[in-house]
């Protein structure tokens, strides 16, 4: 029987990892770290996981990574664990432009006590959420995982310093460490600090929306499901024992392109609050996911569209708990 630990695991891509994992890995045990941060309302990331909670091969386990110890997460988590999937992390490029400490604490003092903690239990499997904004201000595109890579906020920093200690613990204890670089991320159960679902909320709403700059900013928006899919291709990577790999969608979409397209899924038309360009914020990402489809057999399907769709359903079926 299976044991995976996926930290972050009440969060909008945990919870969904740990959905398709019941679903489709019989017999598998989970257990699940969260801190419940309040960056967000707990009552959202509760809603995240209620379905699991009454398994009993689903575990939670409620401390912070960051003021933990991987020697009191050992006594916190007993029995073999055949993989780590590290999630958890402090969110926003913004906000950590504003409290960078903090995301030092949460980013990488949490890591590190998680590293300890893979190696006292000696867990090989570790696959880390690293995330496309390490490679900051590139006009290199689509990005390659060898870039140079220049991050422009402490959120970014901390990020690549997780892919670096990484490596540490890699050469020095024979943990095979798989760092994804995942590329904006949405659908059903999205933060709702994240432009779709504050943008679908508002425009359903009749209220402004913020729009940052003229909307000629792109992103690699990815879907959730398949960003899920990279994961579990990486739960499972068994050929090298250290690996960077961009997870998205290779395909890129402006910021009045994607309000354009909320508009068409809701019915309805944006009220434009435009404001300046905000600090740490890169003009554009853009995925080369060649590595990922040799090496994990990654094939994101969900075009944009499509995945608007699945959000407003999502949205609209649960309008009630989400426009407190």
């Amino acid at each position: 029987m299976k044991h995976y630990l996926i930290t972050g695991g009440a969060g909008f891509i945990g919870s969904n990892l740990i959905r398709h994992l019941f679903k489709n890995e019989p017999g598998l045990t989970i257990t699940c770290i969260d801190n419940f941060d309040p960056f967000y309302p707990r009552s959202i990331k509760e809603f995240n996981i209620k379905e699991f909670t009454s398994k009993p091969s689903f575990r939670l386990v409620e401390t912070d990574l960051g003021k933990t110890s991987g020697k009191e997460l050992a006594e916190l988590v007993p029995g073999k664990i055949d993989a780590i999937v590290h999630l958890a992390a402090k969110a926003g490029v913004r906000p950590s432009i504003e409290n960078p400490l903090s995301y030092q604490e949460a980013n990488v003092i949490g890591l590190q006590n998680m590293l300890d903690f893979a190696k006292i239990k000696g867990i090989k499997q570790f696959v880390f959420a690293s995330s496309s904004s390490v490679y900051g201000i590139n006009d290199h595109y689509p990005w390659k995982e060898d870039e140079k890579l220049m991050p422009i906020s402490p959120y970014a920093s901390t990020k690549l310093s997780g892919e670096m200690l990484g490596h540490v613990y890699h050469k020095l204890f024979g943990i095979r460490f798989i760092a994804l670089r995942f590329f904006t991320v949405y659908g059903p159960g999205q933060r709702p600090d994240l432009a779709i679902h504050k943008f679908t909320k508002n425009i359903i709403g009749e209220k402004p929306i913020a729009m940052f700059g003229d909307g000629n900013t792109s992103r690699d928006y990815t879907y959730v499901e398949d960003t899920v899919q990279g994961i579990i291709g990486a739960i499972h990577y068994d050929k090298t024992d250290f690996e960077i790999i961009n997870l998205g969608n290779h395909y890129t979409i402006s910021l009045r392109e994607l309000i354009r397209g909320i508009e068409k899924v809701t019915g309805k038309k944006a009220i434009i609050d435009q404001q300046p360009e905000q600090p740490g914020d890169v003009p554009k990402t853009y995925a080369d996911i060649n590595r990922a489809k040799v090496l994990l057999g990654y094939d994101p399907k969900t075009q944009i569209g499509e995945g608007l769709k699945k959000f407003y359903d999502w949205f609209m079926q649960h309008e009630a708990m989400l426009v407190k």
